[in-house]
């Protein structure tokens, strides 16, 4: 089993680094161990979170351009909100999780398949007000706990939020994702590790072998038509989500 563990990270921490998606790969082969589900999700979380701290930094430049202040309200926001989805999680009665498992993977990959037109949502002209803008702070709480309660889409769900209630630029876009993901994410693997639903052993090992793969994905990315690699993402959802189904 430590083979498919390392495995199963390695292959999420390349995909994460080209389109994202690992979570498809990481919680299922958790699950597959032998591994509670809820634990498997808690651990799933820790073992590709060291990549968003790597692609929080790729975008300093973009972030320092943005007010502080800004920043600051909206870090609370997706932290709040990861430690409520954390918390939400912990009180999911095991065979309720279990039954929503298929579920969400389905919703998760719907999202992905989705990304690129969500991405595209509700252009703005330049200098307008955006009318769901005012809505952006709710909506990220929404996602936030969302996030803490199951990571699969995440980013393809604050990439369509901040899309859609008005920013503009493609690049402070990312630069949001990526820092509010990581802020969701440690708090509620902060959480899970606090309430002790980290199994810790498998949570080290994929971590190692995510981050290896989050390297060699950075190089492979260049090679590798984004198209594939997308297709080879939406379709290990499809069959995850209907082995989980199968698996009742």
């Amino acid at each position: 089993m430590p083979a498919l563990l390392a495995a199963a990270a390695f292959a999420a921490g390349v995909l994460n680094a080209i389109a994202g998606g690992g979570s498809f790969l990481t919680f299922p082969a958790l699950v597959f161990a032998g591994i509670p589900p809820i634990v498997a999700n808690a651990t799933s979380a820790l073992a590709v979170s060291p990549g968003y701290m790597g692609s929080t930094l790729g975008f300093k430049a973009e972030l320092a351009q943005l007010p502080a202040r800004r920043l600051r309200h909206e870090t609370l926001i997706a932290a709040t909100g990861g430690v409520a989805g954390a918390l939400l999680l912990l009180v999911t009665p095991a065979h309720v999780f279990r039954g929503l498992v298929p579920w969400l993977l389905l919703f998760a990959t719907a999202l992905f398949l989705l990304g690129p037109k969500l991405a595209g949502l509700s252009p703005t002209h330049e200098g307008a007000a955006h009318p769901l803008e005012r809505w952006r702070a709710l909506g990220l709480l929404g996602v936030a706990i969302y996030g803490g309660y199951f990571n699969g889409g995440l980013g393809i769900l604050l990439m369509a939020l901040y899309t859609v209630t008005g920013e503009r630029s493609l690049h402070t876009t990312n630069a949001l994702k990526n820092l509010n993901s990581l802020v969701l994410s440690l708090l509620s693997v902060i959480t899970f590790a606090v309430a002790g639903a980290i199994a810790w052993g498998p949570a080290i090992l994929m971590m190692i072998a995510a981050t290896a793969g989050g390297y060699a994905g950075a190089h492979w990315s260049k090679r590798l038509p984004i198209p594939w690699v997308r297709a080879v993402v939406i379709a290990t959802g499809l069959v995850m989500s209907a082995l989980f189904f199968w698996r009742g």
